[in-house]
């Protein structure tokens, strides 16, 4: 089964993180953990954009809703 094929486990990652106690991190790893962090929203960002202009042409094809 691929992964896209499982179901989308429940819960906000971003919550747990936030929840997370960064007391034993160095400063290296939590310049590592920010890197990290700014790569996946941009991941998403990108995502979203893609899904926007996906929904957009949608729209425009099969005269969706004007906004």
């Amino acid at each position: 089964m691929d992964d896209d094929d499982r179901p989308r486990p429940r819960g906000d990652a971003a919550s747990a993180l936030a929840r997370e106690s960064l007391d034993s991190y160095s400063q290296d790893e939590l310049a590592e953990r920010v890197a990290l962090l700014e790569a996946e929203i941009a991941r998403v960002k990108a995502h979203r954009d893609k899904a926007a202009a996906h929904r957009a042409a949608a729209d425009a094809l099969f005269g969706g809703p004007k906004r």
